[in-house]
């Protein structure tokens, strides 16, 4: 049977580190700075997230401390501003926050962080319930799987799936996650397919694909 993918339910922090709207500044800043993180969602007291604040949206403070600003800037930049005079969360944070569910895939979570320019996203239920924050490094952690891990899987959902009558034929190896796929095998036009679906195992940094069928007089 083949393995499910890795959804973000898999790798995010179930830890999270949030503050209510009425946070002060701060006491923004201090959480930051002592759970080491970025950012901070901003949930209401049942858990549902309405925002989310960053080290730029707290910077724009020190930004703009003994820097005066045109009209014609200030017009352009009035969120920055405001935010800038702010003091609590639901003033400073991002709104509405940018979220993914438990269920999405990693790729899926990947493509959101970098179309809306963010470095962790908050994991909500369909509720809109924070269960968890998911950062890039947590959609790293698939490339930590040992190697003999990722073995196993490209031999049962790649080799015996695709060639029943020629496994025993074929070497599947793996070193720091490059996989690299020997041996003969009776059917060519598999060989391709063999590569891309070794590919897409999590974890796989490279395959090297090295199949061949045997000669024929």
């Amino acid at each position: 049977m083949t393995t499910q993918p890795f959804t973000v339910a898999d790798v995010m922090t179930k830890k999270v580190v949030a503050v209510l709207p009425g946070a002060e500044f701060k006491e923004i800043a201090a959480a930051m700075e002592r759970w080491k993180v970025t950012a901070v969602p901003v949930v209401e007291r049942e858990g549902s997230v309405v925002g989310v604040v960053s080290e730029a949206d707290l910077l724009l403070k020190e930004e703009f401390h003994d820097h005066r600003l045109g009209l014609v800037e200030q017009m352009r930049r009035l969120d920055a501003t405001a935010k800038a005079g702010s003091r609590r969360a639901q003033d400073l944070m991002t709104s509405p926050a940018i979220t993914v569910t438990p269920e999405a895939s990693l790729p899926q979570a990947a493509r959101l962080m970098a179309a809306r320019h963010v470095k962790r996203l908050p994991v909500v239920d369909a509720s809109g319930t924070i269960q968890g924050i998911v950062s890039r490094a947590d959609l790293l952690k698939v490339f930590l799987r040992p190697d003999d891990d990722l073995a196993a899987e490209v031999r049962r959902d790649v080799v015996d799936h695709l060639f029943p009558l020629s496994s025993g034929q074929v070497q599947v190896r793996v070193d720091a996650g490059v996989v690299t796929l020997s041996g003969e095998v009776r059917d060519s036009a598999r060989i391709p397919i063999a590569e891309r679906l070794a590919r897409a195992v999590e974890g796989v940094v490279d395959v090297r694909c090295e199949l061949s069928t045997p000669d024929r007089e």
